[in-house]
């Protein structure tokens, strides 16, 4: 069983058009609502590979009423921790000229009741679970640092972490040594606290992290690829091009695609081809998680790997 934490999730709304001009009125031409949150998009790929997967987090309203009814048809079991106040709404605006725009709520304010709910739901459930994958932002109303209490709770019960958030939450997260961590370069720069100019920075960067107690570091670089830093291996894999139609939740796709490869007992290389193809694959899609597996194993075949020079 995995066990994916979505403490922010949110209804994602989609609405497609020919362009989106601020300050105006822009009528779109289809709107699609799914269930949302970096966490539920690593639930859905991870369940339309067949794996057992528990999703947890906070819901609450008719928003997360629509989100639990969806996941449950993943299918996946669903252990959410309802609370009073609903679930955010995010819209992604996809145009005709290309561009794709974000506009993510913050998320409803959890109380310090709901939150103890949360974690008496969370410790029961790591009895039977294999891996945990945490994602996405924190809500108004739970510190930053509630990814590390979670990762030293996982710990405890022998259970490995894969961490993907960013800003404070990713700085205190770390602070519990989590297996892998999958940044960005923005939020590699982030916790550095300067500009990442080149690859041989990023890895150095990365590096740093490991030295810290974090076993893995995958970061992400959009169209670049990937980068699979460890205290012994330092391997860089690109996906071939492709026609992208939507790259929101790539990074999600990875995610689920090295949780999968975790559980498999993979090697870094073949880890990092897989989710470089899976990623990829993603991005052809409108929706999020919803891919061809053939096309993702065909893209496989052409992920160029490098192996690259090991820093002292």
């Amino acid at each position: 069983m995995i066990t994916t934490i979505t403490l922010n999730p949110a209804l994602d709304k989609t609405c497609f058009g020919e362009r989106m001009c601020p300050g105006q009125v822009n009528r779109m031409d289809r709107v699609r609502n799914l269930p949302g949150g970096k966490g539920i998009n690593v639930t859905r790929v991870l369940a339309g590979y067949g794996f057992p997967v528990r999703a947890m987090g906070f819901l609450g309203g008719h928003t997360g009423i629509f989100i639990e009814n969806r996941v449950r048809q993943f299918p996946a079991e669903c252990a959410f921790t309802q609370i009073s106040e609903s679930t955010r709404t995010n819209t992604n605006l996809i145009t005709g000229d290309g561009y794709v725009t974000e506009i993510l709520e913050p998320g409803p304010v959890v109380t310090e009741t709901e939150l103890s709910r949360f974690r008496e739901d969370y410790e029961k459930a790591l009895a039977d679970t294999e891996l945990v994958v945490m994602s996405g932002s924190v809500p108004p109303g739970i510190s930053p640092d509630i990814y590390r209490e979670l990762i030293e709770k996982a710990s405890s019960f022998g259970k490995r972490v894969i961490l993907d958030t960013s800003k404070e939450s990713l700085r205190e997260g770390i602070k519990g040594k989590p297996f892998l961590i999958k940044p960005n370069t923005k939020e590699l720069e982030y916790l550095t606290g300067r500009s990442l100019r080149n690859r041989e920075e990023i890895t150095e960067a990365a590096l740093m992290l490991c030295r810290e107690g974090v076993h893995s570091v995958v970061v992400s670089m959009g169209e670049k690829g990937l980068l699979y830093i460890s205290e012994t291996e330092r391997i860089a894999a690109r996906p071939p091009k492709i026609k992208a139609v939507n790259t929101v939740g790539c990074g999600d796709t990875a995610v689920a695609s090295l949780a999968m490869s975790v559980l498999a007992g993979e090697d870094a290389k073949t880890a990092l081809v897989k989710a470089a193809a899976i990623s990829a694959a993603n991005a052809t899609t409108a929706e999020n998680g919803v891919f061809s597996k053939e096309f993702a194993e065909e893209l496989m075949q052409k992920v160029t790997v490098e192996n690259l020079f090991i820093f002292s």
